[in-house]
């Protein structure tokens, strides 16, 4: 379904604003009670796992059970959201889901799981979730309009924490009086509610524009895109160093809370839902106080905070000493994770959203996945406060890393598809595998400008590169300095049609600034080339100079 072009009259974008769009408010809901369901799943699964060894590492491999199917399928489920019907695969996704987890709901109340099992069936349940998410993120852009989209990302994030608040203290309730099975069962049940709302979900898919892209050269595209896009590169950087540092707490919290301060289950629900409780408020600041800082400055100020959850989980004597550093730790979760998703998803265009929030996706799991290894590792080989104190100093020394990978403002930027028209006609028939093709743009600058122009076009350079093609740059006429030639190499005739509809109104600008060098009688003339005869497509990478000069 297309998002709405504008936000009701008179009103100024909100926190509330997103729930003024029906669909947005269907699926809102239908997420929240989803995620109360998966975070019981993870309350009951963690400590089912912790009763049934004595070893800190299979407990630390649940984080890593669910977090590394997204690390191994988020970028091909990207791919798969840019290519087909969202609808039919999160129906597919949901449906998967509901059966693994009410198979390992039935399985623990008949007594037949141990921890490699509940491991096992954790996994499936994240293969399903890792291809679901990548969809999920994208299905908030076609909701709402793009200035409400930071406060829907922020709701987003506010569906998980309510659950986060009210699932662990349920999921720990019911393993305390009944079974972790009935847990699994229940969520189960929350995964086919939601098939229910999608299912009914008037989505329409959007038109496309150029021949079809396959599978491998989506994904191509895909990563080239991010390589050569400088905002969700340094988002990137930042989103790994995070997640690294903050999944001790994820990992180790039940161990902290079992072994360390000898709590309960339904102590450790509480210290879970104190998190949950954190995020719901941070959405509140974030609503209001939070609009005044700079993304680059909430993750700063939420990387800080977790200096010191890792320290007070390593140091801290009481569950009750504990509960503020919970608190603060959702505040800064909600503030860090929000900040990341909004930029990634504000610096995209929709052609290739998908694959984009597929690899944020992707580095942010990973972290997660390999710091959880590193940080149970560490617990069994050397201790327990010697993982968490080690945690705490990689998020201390991650705040470095906000100078050479600052977070860019979106602010201005516009992403509409740009009104290029059809691709240029050509006589004869050229297939869409045909190729390669080069396209050459001769402008005329008068050499008092060369410097300026040399200046112009390295933007356009690396547009070129980011939206499919395999080269880019300019050549100066050795006899005539004044007289230049940009190029850019394609694999297939079709790839180039791709590229010519990928334009952006932004990208038109930066387009529109290069031509205005350009002197006499007529506009830059644009020359492309088909290769003769036909010869086999062979992707070349850029030039390492050029990818350097990029950056």
């Amino acid at each position: 379904m297309p998002a709405p072009t504008t936000a009701p009259e008179s009103v100024v974008p909100s926190l509330r604003t997103p729930f003024l769009f029906p669909v947005f408010r269907a699926i809102w809901i239908a997420s929240v009670v989803s995620n109360i369901g998966t975070w019981m799943q993870n309350v009951a699964g963690v400590w089912l796992v912790t009763t049934l060894t004595t070893s800190a590492l299979l407990v630390a491999l649940m984080q890593t059970a669910t977090s590394l199917p997204a690390f191994m399928l988020s970028l091909p489920a990207g791919a798969l959201g840019d290519l087909v019907d969202r609808r039919r695969l999160l129906l597919f996704t949901q449906a998967f889901m509901a059966v693994v987890a009410l198979a390992l709901g039935g399985l623990t109340l008949a007594g037949q799981v141990s921890a490699l099992s509940v491991l096992g069936l954790t996994f499936l349940l994240g293969i399903g979730a890792a291809v679901n998410m990548p969809i999920w993120q994208t299905v908030t852009v076609e909701l709402v309009p793009r200035p409400v989209l930071p406060f829907a990302i922020t709701l987003n994030g506010v569906s998980n924490n309510i659950a986060r608040a009210i699932g662990p203290a349920l999921g720990g309730l019911i393993i305390a009086h009944y079974s972790p099975g009935y847990v699994f069962l229940l969520n189960g049940v929350s995964f086919v509610g939601t098939w229910w709302v999608v299912r009914r979900w008037p989505y329409r898919p959007g038109q496309t524009r150029g021949p079809a892209e396959d599978f491998a050269g989506a994904l191509r595209t895909g990563l080239r895109y991010v390589q050569y896009s400088p905002a969700i590169y340094a988002v990137l950087v930042r989103t790994f160093a995070f997640a690294f540092g903050a999944s001790a707490m994820w990992a180790l919290l039940s161990v902290v809370a079992a072994r360390r301060l000898h709590l309960s289950s339904g102590s450790y629900g509480v210290l879970v839902s104190w998190l949950g409780a954190g995020a719901i408020v941070g959405a509140v600041l974030m609503g209001r106080a939070g609009q005044k800082l700079t993304y680059n400055q909430r993750v700063l100020l939420g990387s800080g905070v977790f200096v010191g959850t890792n320290l007070g989980l390593a140091l801290i004597p009481t569950e009750i000493g504990l509960f503020p550093v919970m608190f603060l730790s959702g505040v800064a979760w909600l503030m860090v994770m929000t900040s990341f998703s909004t930029t990634v998803q504000l610096h995209v265009p929709r052609w290739v959203q998908a694959r984009v929030v597929s690899i944020y996706m992707l580095v942010f799991q990973a972290g997660l996945a390999l710091g959880s290894m590193a940080w149970g590792e560490l617990a069994d080989r050397a201790s327990l406060l010697v993982a968490l104190l080690g945690a705490a100093l990689w998020m201390l020394l991650s705040i470095t890393l906000a100078w050479p990978f600052p977070m860019r403002s979106a602010e201005g930027l516009n992403l509409d598809p740009a009104d290029v028209g059809p691709a240029p006609e050509v006589p004869g028939v050229i297939g869409a595998d045909d190729g390669p093709v080069v396209v050459m743009v001769e402008y005329q600058v008068p050499e008092a400008l060369l410097s300026a122009f040399h200046e112009a076009v390295a933007p356009l350079t690396r547009l070129r590169l980011r939206n499919g093609a395999l080269r880019a740059g300019l050549y100066t006429d050795v006899a005539q300095p004044d007289r230049l030639t940009e190029f850019y190499y394609v694999a297939t005739w079709g790839e180039y049609e791709r590229q010519h509809h990928r334009f952006t109104r932004e990208d038109q600008a930066v387009q529109e600034q290069v031509i205005q060098f350009h002197v006499g009688p007529e506009p830059p003339r644009v020359t492309r080339f088909l290769a003769f005869p036909h010869t086999s497509n062979v992707e070349l990478p850029a030039p390492v100079e050029s990818m350097e000069n990029q950056r």
